[in-house]
């Protein structure tokens, strides 16, 4: 039996939670990649919850006391290139339950609230999607907007409009003055399957499901591209409303998204009570893979709107809804072989290669064996008969062989000691589960750095995609990041499929991405632990490359959000001769962008971290975000000891309780926009 945690061990693991869980949020919301499934996701969660009221049930826990954690976020799918909206309601996210049980305890805090075991219910499928929410005034579509954080989304009008059935002019007289109707953006499993074939037809890497693939299309910084792929729509959700009494319950509301005719969802049953909700989830549960869009639970909520007003709701989830999420989904098949991928880090990960099988309505051929050692503990060998599983549309994961099926001559897989790319010798360093290949000049580790230092999040450079990055790291024109300065537009018009107005493009994306930010390039260089929040807050410290290569140990843990490991990694990274020399030759190349410094006011703010909750009225929260950091201050999403001013506006929740309680002092937008006005008087 093992012994009771204690409060130190309880305090480790409440800081690993949370960094866990940040990155996760930055997988799922930012990059549309997750790499666990959503139960295991909310298993995290709920533990995080439950340890955090354990030890803190105040609030008053200080993220000082260890810089490598911080509280992780609400999701937030922001990204700095989109328009921010404002949403008229916010979008909040719903309570998940895998247990019937807890189902039912949920109807019982509602008959509590209300009195009453004489409860409403409505049903309908949880879709897999991309939430979004399209915004129409006097009848016609203004905005279409993702979640964001819940408060405001990114404006993505333009990469939807192609998608067939999405209702740009609703019909008929009886249409509020102005509505906000909810749904999800999705992909079918057919139109997943034939991207992904021309992709495998063309030796590009496979995308990983089709909730992925949507998420990342919503947020193509091209249309031209977005239109490209085939998104479908569903729309289910009631948002803000003008006038506010305009329906009086959800499934009136429903039926008049029959009557406008727009993309409904297919299941919709309205009940009396808890027990036939429950009869109806199980009804989804066997109907929902008939349905073009990807499902993985049922939603349960109350019908009268009046109803949902009196319940209230979290800072993150209604209380007159919640989300059943339907059982892992497994499958038996043959592991026909194991392969192994290397990646920009050199990370050598083993895939498996099935015989494939339908699981959670899509066909699937691959799946994640994770590491050498995973492999070794569950004995997988080629040729095994093995259970599948599929959690939320995730990538799939073996889960354990079937040993009364093993054939009679199957023999152990060893995970070889060579990189299956260029045949170097593999090494694992101390207390890490991957083999590595040491190569800097590894084809597959540099395809991987080039496709990183492009992405969007990094040097953002357009017309730099897969099947470009192939061609020139094969054609050896292209053997590190800095040498992307030096291709031509002649060598760009011999790649395959390239003339030369788009070999010009090219180039020309290439060559304006010299001017990006000073952090872009920061968070491109590919540091291990330095993601764009940290290589913000290096470049505003910092300000020069050149400035941060001659840091301390001191120096660079001293700055909120560096913790120790991060920092060594920081220097590590710069007294390597090999990055020395990239370095060099991108400040030859014109590539040394610096943090510039308002002339006019200085950064009067330098040392001062601001924390915005809240609505805002005269800017959005990333411009109020931007002007701080132009005054040289840090705007960050979580209170401390160390935050300097707290800028609520209306709807302010637990982040100005903490503030009051730690006594931040706390700034209405009035006052902080008189503070803009007067930035030496803070």
């Amino acid at each position: 039996m093992s012994s009771p945690q204690s409060e130190k061990e309880k305090t480790a693991r409440l800081q690993q939670l949370r960094a866990e869980i940040k990155h996760h949020d930055e997988l799922y919301y930012r990059q549309a990649q997750p790499d666990i499934s959503d139960q295991v996701y909310d298993q995290k969660k709920r533990e995080l919850d439950d340890l955090q009221t354990e030890l803190d049930p105040l609030g008053l826990f200080s993220e000082t006391q260890n810089q490598q954690a911080t509280k992780p976020d609400v999701g937030d799918d922001r990204l700095d290139a989109f328009t921010s909206h404002r949403h008229l309601q916010p979008m909040l996210s719903l309570d998940n339950t895998y247990d019937e049980q807890e189902f039912f305890e949920f109807d019982q805090r509602l008959q509590r609230i209300f009195g009453t075991d004489n409860l409403t219910y409505v049903v309908e499928p949880k879709i897999d999607g991309v939430a979004i929410s399209l915004t129409y005034q006097k009848g016609r579509l203004i905005t279409a907007t993702t979640r964001g954080n819940g408060v405001e989304g990114d404006i993505v009008t333009q990469n939807i409009l192609h998608i067939e059935g999405l209702p740009q002019v609703l019909p008929g007289s009886s249409v509020p003055d102005l509505i906000e109707i909810r749904g999800e953006i999705f992909m079918s499993h057919q139109e997943f399957e034939r991207i992904n074939e021309e992709r495998e037809k063309k030796n590009l890497p496979l995308y990983a499901n089709p909730r992925n693939l949507a998420a990342g299309t919503v947020k193509l910084l091209d249309p031209k591209e977005a239109r490209q792929r085939k998104l479908e729509i569903v729309l289910y959700g009631l948002g803000g409303c003008q006038p506010v009494n305009h329906f009086s319950t959800l499934s009136e509301f429903h039926q008049a998204l029959l009557d406008w005719e727009v993309p409904a969802v297919e299941y919709f049953r309205k009940v009396p009570h808890a027990k036939e909700a429950w009869q109806s989830i199980v009804e989804l549960d066997e109907l929902r893979h008939g349905y073009g869009y990807p499902t993985d639970g049922a939603v349960i909520k109350l019908d009268s709107f009046a109803q949902h007003t009196e319940a209230g709701s979290t800072s993150k989830s209604p209380r007159w809804a919640i989300a059943y999420k339907f059982e892992t989904e497994r499958q038996e098949t043959t592991l026909e072989d194991i392969r192994l991928q290397v990646g920009r880090t050199g990370a050598v990960t083993p895939v498996a290669w099935l015989t494939p099988v339908q699981l959670a309505g899509t066909q699937v051929s691959r799946a994640s064996l994770h590491n050498a050692d995973e492999i070794a503990r569950k004995d997988i060998r080629i040729g095994d008969r093995v259970i599948v599983e599929k959690a939320g549309e995730i990538i799939p994961q073996v889960v354990e062989v079937v040993l009364s099926k093993r054939p009679a001559q199957s023999i152990p897989f060893t995970f070889p000691d060579s990189c299956p790319s260029c045949t170097t010798s593999v090494v694992r360093e101390a207390g890490e589960a991957a083999w590595k290949c040491p190569n800097p000049d590894c084809p597959e580790q540099v395809k991987g750095r080039l496709r990183y230092f492009a992405s969007r999040g990094c040097m953002d450079i357009d017309h730099l995609g897969e099947a470009v990055v192939e061609q020139l790291v094969e054609q050896n024109l292209v053997a590190r990041t800095s040498d992307l300065y030096r291709l031509t537009t002649e060598q760009a018009c011999n790649l395959e499929g390239f003339a030369e107005k788009s070999a010009e493009n090219l180039i020309r994306s290439i060559a304006q991405s010299k001017d990006q930010e000073l952090w872009r390039l920061l968070c491109a260089l590919g540091i291990k632990h330095v993601g764009a929040a940290a290589a913000k807050d290096l470049a505003r410290s910092f300000r020069s490359l050149s400035k941060l290569a001659e840091a301390s140990m001191e120096q660079l843990v001293s700055i909120d959000g560096i913790g120790e490991i991060m920092a060594l990694s920081i220097r590590q990274y710069f007294e390597d001769p090999g990055n020395q020399s990239l370095l060099a030759d991108f400040a030859s190349l014109g590539v040394s962008p610096e943090l510039e410094i308002n002339e006019s006011t200085g950064t009067p703010w330098v040392g001062k971290t601001f924390v915005l909750t809240g609505s805002l009225t005269a800017m959005t929260r990333d411009e109020a975000g931007s002007r701080i950091e132009a005054l040289g201050g840090k705007s960050s999403s979580s209170v401390s000891k160390r935050t300097t001013f707290l800028v609520a506006g209306p709807g302010a929740g637990s982040k100005l309780d903490k503030a009051q309680k730690l006594g931040v002092s706390v700034l209405d937008e009035s006052a902080f926009l008189a503070l803009l006005e007067n930035p030496e008087s803070a």
